[in-house]
């Protein structure tokens, strides 16, 4: 007994049964974030529903590991699995937190008829995405009638700030620290996965949207897939997110018809702040930031 109480003592260290506590409170740790990525695999898939082996796929994770998890959310009600289909969707307790977390980020109910209005008026499928830490996360996306449709971006999908045109807009938005904080964060990840981006590429890009005022993905992403996008700032210049429109490269290479969809998304941009700040009807689609230095 002394010995234990010894072991305890700051000076001596850590005890045994302290550096276990430690080793499980990683462990928990991990098995928390490996269990949000299942989650967000699941949400990815949305109304289809998600496989078994498709998230084994997509996670990176053994088939026993992601089973394992995917019982773990069920138990708790995050997901659902259809007894037909064998599929996993979304369960109810995610509705429930949903619904709590948007009396917090009412922007993204209110961005909901924008978005609806933007693909109805360009005929192509239009987009709200919102920042979350060092990635731009895609909240929302409404298809319009063309029947040419690109599904690069779909609401789940994440993406490190600079990489898409909604994110690149939210990136150009930040002040030049900022810029470089997300940057440092994310290069071995662009590195890894991003073969058409590179840190260097992504400034230039960021001085193109401060002076053009919006974002273009050249097809970046994906091959053939190009996008469009504005960022929608609060009172106090902070971001609330990003407008954008994306289309199969023959509808958007041309430049007059990229100039017409940055004035939908400005039109729409400025109604969302409005509504989102009510006492400032001047609505900014950046902030006046310089260039970058390459």
């Amino acid at each position: 007994m002394k010995i234990q109480e010894e072991n305890n003592d700051p000076q001596y260290g850590p005890s045994a049964n302290a550096a276990q506590e430690g080793a499980a409170h990683v462990g928990g740790a991990q098995a928390i974030s490996r269990a949000m990525v299942v989650l967000r695999g699941v949400a990815r898939m949305r109304g289809e529903g998600a496989g078994l082996l498709a998230l084994t796929r997509a996670t990176g994770m053994s088939k026993p590991t992601v089973h394992r998890l995917l019982a773990a959310l069920a138990a708790e009600g995050m997901v659902e699995q259809d007894l037909s289909s064998r599929r996993y969707f979304l369960g109810s307790e995610c509705h429930v937190l949903g619904n709590l977390a948007s009396e917090r980020f009412g922007i993204n109910r209110r961005a909901a008829p924008v978005v609806a209005r933007l693909a109805h008026e360009c005929g192509d499928s239009a987009f709200f995405s919102v920042r979350r830490d060092v990635f731009a996360v895609c909240v929302l996306r409404e298809d319009g009638d063309c029947p040419l449709k690109t599904h690069a971006l779909l609401p789940g999908d994440r993406h490190p700030l600079g990489v898409g045109a909604g994110s690149l807009a939210i990136l150009a938005a930040l002040r030049d620290e900022e810029v470089e904080e997300c940057l440092r964060a994310n290069a071995d990840l662009i590195a890894a996965r991003y073969p058409h981006y590179s840190v260097p590429l992504i400034r230039n890009l960021v001085n193109e949207v401060r002076e053009r005022g919006y974002a273009v993905n050249r097809g970046l992403v994906v091959p053939g897939s190009w996008g469009i996008g504005m960022a929608l700032l609060d009172a106090d210049g902070g971001v609330l997110g990003a407008l954008s429109i994306a289309a199969v490269e023959s509808r958007m290479e041309n430049e007059d018809r990229q100039s017409q969809l940055a004035k939908l998304l400005s039109r729409e941009a400025k109604r969302l702040q409005a509504q989102s700040n009510p006492g400032d009807r001047q609505a900014r689609a950046r902030p006046p930031v310089p260039k970058l230095k390459p």
